[in-house]
């Protein structure tokens, strides 16, 4: 029973040792891939300054949170929570395929008629 809780502890922190090691490579490559890019185009086409390896960072962290959220349950993809059916279908889970198509088909030319609507204002 001892070594098998020895053996759980010491697979833990194999695997927090590798997740540290992942989020810091991934920070790195990150940084240095903003950096790169950054001192690259911006300097020559706007004449911005160059940028350091920190200030990238900083940049790929602002950008993040600015435009990627910061994250927390759901992960990728819960913007679009409840927008499909039961069989990645979009709209109501209660249509049947051809009720589907009707509202796209309508949806469509709804838009269509908007257009005109607005062009004859």
């Amino acid at each position: 029973m001892k070594h098998h809780m020895e053996r759980n502890i010491g697979k833990g922190i194999r695997i927090g040792l590798l997740a540290v090691i992942g989020f810091v490579v991934f920070f790195t490559v990150g940084g240095l891939a903003v950096q790169g890019l950054w001192n690259w185009l911006l300097p020559e086409l706007f004449g911005w300054p160059q940028v350091s390896f920190w200030q990238a960072l900083g940049l790929l962290v602002l950008s993040r949170i600015l435009f990627g959220g910061i994250g927390g349950p759901g992960g990728r993809g819960r913007g679009r929570k409840g927008k499909r059916g039961p069989k990645g279908h979009w709209g109501p889970p209660h249509l049947s395929d051809e009720e589907r198509e009707h509202l796209k088909h309508v949806g469509h030319h709804a838009d269509e008629g908007a257009d005109e609507d607005s062009k004859t204002m």
